[in-house]
Formats: structure tokens, sequence, C-alpha cells
């Protein structure tokens, strides 16, 4: 199955795709391509009926009295999973937005649709200092969990950031797409406040948010606290959101813009560790930079270095770490100096790992359903911070290239083995390498028989062919979401950013300068 000719032909492609700025290459892709010239389809007529067979999933997947989409569904469309997240109704709700402004269905039913989500919403548990929700509920009546439904284990209630940020971006996007609902999601989003996730005291004067936290102490660690001043004291993780490429950042782009978050907040967090001696000798390669400040905040604008390219690298190096936050901000747009370059080469790693460094002959990297189990993290390795990040194939094949005076290589260029490619990821590079995606997927579906009747299943181990034969709900939502911008210029950012949000947040991201370089 992998084809080095194939490999040849897509790279060349890619390179060639990836030398032009991305707004002129999906522009130059969305016009008549040789397919339909051919009297073929053409490459958007593809793509909408990838959007067209996605949308029959997460159909599957909805509790019709409730409005709530079930996690995950198995491959042909039965047995949908008893619980679901703030990440999935979230997804829920954007992805009917695309399935209505992409005419699969009509904007009566897109309407009826997310009106009964946002209903159940209104009725669901929630923290109600903070507005926020809790991270599992029962699609069939919306109640918290407090029991595991497929073993009937302890659960004790959470509280995400990132979670509650997706739902609260599908929240902006409703409000902006259906005026009929405006009001009504938009006492949901502001109910909610960020604010309770960001710790001051991390970074003096800056501060940066924590994982989430449980109302009432869990086993295993936690630290009491209250950042709401409002009510009693919860539990927070004993971790942060630390790393600037990374879903979580949603969180703090909406907290700046409500206010509650500092503006300073944007610069927190690290692009790399430091090159301090060996004191961060742990992450994967000694990253280069220079340090430069912003709104007073000292930063290290570190990079990584990867076949010829700078990055700043995702903590697992995963695909959706970088771009999934670019589906809803125009990172790439505000961004010259920063994300302009650092997206695209995320783009063009992910490409070169899959088909020239582990030669699998498909790409496309992401935490996903694992093929052989339930669920596992994917990734490039290389450009993760974690020197025993996601791995991109079966086996966890590590790559240890060293750390220069610090820590001997044991493994700079590994064999890699039975490659795991998640197609949702190939959709988010949509932007970037539209032909590049288009081939991938072609090959994923009609070579690998990865597809069935909602879509790409949620990943397969290329060498091996073995799929995994499930649907995710987030990741079909993540391909709807990629899908509905490519096809309707962004829609879905521009539902998302209105003025406000732009003065917040613009000038922040225009500012930055990434030390990111792309040949």
């Amino acid at each position: 199955m992998r084809s080095t000719l194939r490999a040849m032909t897509i790279t060349g492609m890619v390179v060639a795709a990836l030398a032009i700025p991305p707004t002129v290459a999906s522009a130059a892709a969305a016009g008549d391509d040789d397919d339909a010239a051919r009297g073929g389809p053409s490459a958007n007529q593809v793509l909408r009926g990838y959007a067209a067979d996605t949308w029959t999933s997460l159909v599957a997947m909805t509790d019709e009295e409730t409005g709530l989409v079930a996690d995950n569904i198995e491959g042909d469309l039965t047995a949908a999973s008893g619980y679901t997240s703030p990440t999935n109704i979230g997804g829920y709700l954007w992805s009917t937005v695309v399935a209505r402004d992409l005419e699969l269905i009509s904007a009566k039913e897109a309407r009826e649709r997310m009106r009964t989500t946002l209903s159940t919403l209104t009725t669901m548990e929630r923290h109600e200092p903070s507005g926020m929700y809790y991270n599992w509920y029962s699609p069939a009546d919306g109640a918290k969990l407090t029991t595991w439904p497929t073993n009937g284990s302890t659960v004790h209630p959470f509280l995400s950031t990132v979670d509650n940020g997706w739902l609260a971006a599908a929240l902006r996007v409703v409000a902006g797409a259906e005026p009929k609902l405006a009001d009504q999601a938009e006492a949901l989003y502001a109910s909610m406040d960020f604010g309770w996730f960001h710790d001051l005291a991390a970074r003096p004067e800056v501060g940066i948010n924590r994982g989430g936290f449980w109302v009432e102490a869990p086993p295993g660690c936690s630290v009491p606290g209250n950042y709401g001043d409002d009510g009693p004291d919860v539990f927070y993780t004993c971790h942060w959101y630390d790393t600037t490429v990374s879903e979580s950042r949603i969180a703090t782009y909406l907290g700046i813009a409500n206010g509650q978050i500092p503006a300073e907040g944007y610069y927190g967090t690290l692009r790399t560790m430091p090159d301090q001696g060996c004191d961060w000798a742990w992450q994967e390669q000694k990253p280069t930079g220079e340090w430069r400040e912003y709104l007073g905040v000292p930063v290290y604008e570190g990079v990584y270095e990867y076949r010829g390219m700078k990055l700043v690298p995702a903590w697992g190096g995963s695909m959706f770490e970088a771009l999934m936050p670019d589906l809803f901000i125009p990172e790439a747009e505000w961004g010259a100096e920063s994300w302009a370059v650092n997206h695209p080469a995320t783009v063009r790693a992910q490409i070169e790992h899959g088909l020239d460094e582990a030669g699998y002959g498909y790409w496309g990297f992401s935490p996903a359903s694992d093929p052989f189990a339930e669920y596992r993290e994917y990734g490039v390795e290389a450009i993760g911070i974690s020197s025993d990040g996601y791995a991109s194939d079966v086996e966890r094949t590590n790559v240890d290239a060293g750390y220069d005076g610090c820590r001997e290589a044991t493994n700079p260029a590994p064999d890699f083995g039975d490659g795991v490619v998640t197609p949702h990821a190939a959709f988010l590079a949509l932007p970037y390498a539209k032909d590049a995606v288009l081939e991938n997927l072609s090959g994923l579906k009609n070579e690998l028989d990865a597809y069935g009747p909602g879509g790409f299943y949620d990943s397969v181990a290329v060498g091996s062919g073995t799929i995994a034969d499930r649907y995710l709900s987030l990741d079909q939502s993540m391909i709807m979401g990629a899908i509905g911008n490519e096809l309707k210029r962004d829609h879905l950012k521009a539902y998302f950013v209105d003025n406000s949000f732009e003065d917040a947040v613009r000038p922040l991201v225009e500012a930055l300068e990434f030390g990111s370089v792309l040949p």
C-alpha cells in the first residue's frame, strides 16, 4: 500500500502548491479543474459529497428530542455512545450551519435543529458561578454523568477549559449565522466566564489557563482556589495550558475578547521551552530563536527545525493542535509574521513526514480512534515539544535526535512501522494545500477503503489496512468546518468574528513575530 511513485507525485504537487500564498492556491484550485474538464466531478463537488456523507453520520449520532450529539458511533451508523461533551455539542452546532450553507438541509431544518440543541443547553446542569458546562452528559436527556455508561465506573464531574471554549465558539457561530436564534445563543455565550480558568499567578502579570477544575476534590492531584472570586472554592488541575500551538488557545482568544482574561495573556504561553543550558533538555530538540517583548511581556520566540523548515511546534506534533482554532479565527490573515508562515509549515511537515520521512504513502496525523483499540494520540513527533510525544505509527516509534550538549541521540533516524492516518487532520490542511489534501483523501477512500456511509472512518493503519470503522463527532465536525470554509469562503470565520472581537484580538495577533521559516 506504500506506493513510492504516488508519494513522489504528491510531494512534487505539494511543493508547488505551498510555494504560493495559500489564498492564491485555494482560489486556483476552486476553479474548473482537470477532472471537471474531462467530465468528472470538480474538486469542490468532491468536497461537497464528502460533506454530505459526513453530515449523515452526525445526524445518526444526534438525539432528535434533545438535539445532543453522541461522542461517537459505529461505522454502520448504529450503536451511538451514551455520552457527549461540550465540544461534541459545539461541533454539531457549527456543522449544522455548514450543512445549511451547503444546502444539504433547508434553512428551516437547520434552525429547528439548532433551536432544539440550544433549548436543551439552557436546561443542563452547569457550574453556576462560572456558567461553564461539565465535561460529560447523557445525549438522551442532558443529565450530567456521574457514572460512565459503558462500565458503571465513577465519573468525577470536571469542567474543561478547552471543551467549554469550543462550545462557546459554536455559540458565536450560531449567533452570527442565524438571526432568529441570536438572542438565545448570545445569552448562553454571555453567561460563560473564562476568567475562572485563568491563573494570573502562574506567570506574574500575564497568567495562563489551567486545564480546568472540579467542584469537588477528585482523587489525585488538584489545587483549591477560585479565580472567579464568586462562590466557594473549586479544585483546579495541577497543569496549565502553557504552549502556544495548542487547540486550547481558543479559550484565551474568547476570554480576551470578553474582557475576562487580560490582553497580555495572549503572550503568556511558550513557543518552545527556552534555550537555557540543560534545564529544558527534556524537550524534543534544542530550539533556536530570540527574545522579543509584547505589551511588556518578554517572550522567547523559539522554533524547531524540520527538513529545512523552522516552525513553532505543538506539544505532540498533531494537526488539530495547530489548525483547529484556524477554523474560526483568521490567524494567517492577521498574523503575517507568525501564523501565516507557521500553519503552512505545519502542513508541509505533516505531508513530508507521511510521504518522505516515514514512507507511508499517506499523511495527516492527529488524535483519533485507534484502529486496534479505542482512542490514541497521533502526530509527527519530531515537531512536538514533548520528547516522547505523539507517534505516527502503531509501534509508537520514538524519534530522539538528542539535545546538543545535554542529551545524546538514541534514535535520530528510525524506521517507522504501520502509520496511522486520520482523515480529519488532512481536511484541516485545505487552506494551505488543497490539491494535496484531495489526492491524499482520494487514496484513503479508493485504495484503502477507509470510507463508509458516514464519510471517512476515523483512522486507518495504512500499512496493514486496518480501519477504525467508527465516527467521532468531534472529528466529523472538524471535517464539516474545513469543507464549509473552503467552499463558502471562510463563512465560519465571518460568523464568529464580529467587530468587538476583531478590535480586541487582531492587534495582538498582528504584533506576533515567530521565527518560522518556510523555504
